[in-house]
């Protein structure tokens, strides 16, 4: 069975149209969804940017164009939204995956060592 679904599975936008995708996932202790580009000019995968619990990051390469939105871990949904397909790279194809991630902060690094 699929663990993560991607919405819809193929769409066909002009320029200045808004794009929406949509990604779920079914495992239960998976709390961040992160969306990629792979385009015709780049075939490596390019971050966009992910949702980790309900906090949405976006890349600051893609800042402006790129909007993500969603909850990852209690609704399992995350939403990738561009208003207007205005470059021949939003031409692409648009991956998303889902993890269990953590963050954390050491200590240690939150403190300037007296010298």
């Amino acid at each position: 069975t699929d663990k993560v679904h991607q919405t819809p599975a193929a769409i066909l936008k002009g320029p200045e149209d808004n794009v929406n995708l949509t990604c779920s996932h079914t495992v239960s202790n998976y709390n961040m969804i992160l969306w990629y580009q792979q385009s015709a000019q780049n075939t490596a995968l390019k971050l966009i940017g992910y949702v980790w619990n309900t906090s949405p990051t976006v890349e600051d390469s893609v800042k402006g164009r790129f909007d993500v939105s969603g909850d990852a871990a209690a609704n399992k949904m995350a939403y990738l939204h561009f208003p207007k397909v205005t470059e021949a790279e939003d031409s692409a194809v648009y991956f998303c995956a889902a993890s269990e991630a953590q963050c954390f902060t050491i200590p240690s690094l939150l403190y300037k060592n007296p010298l």
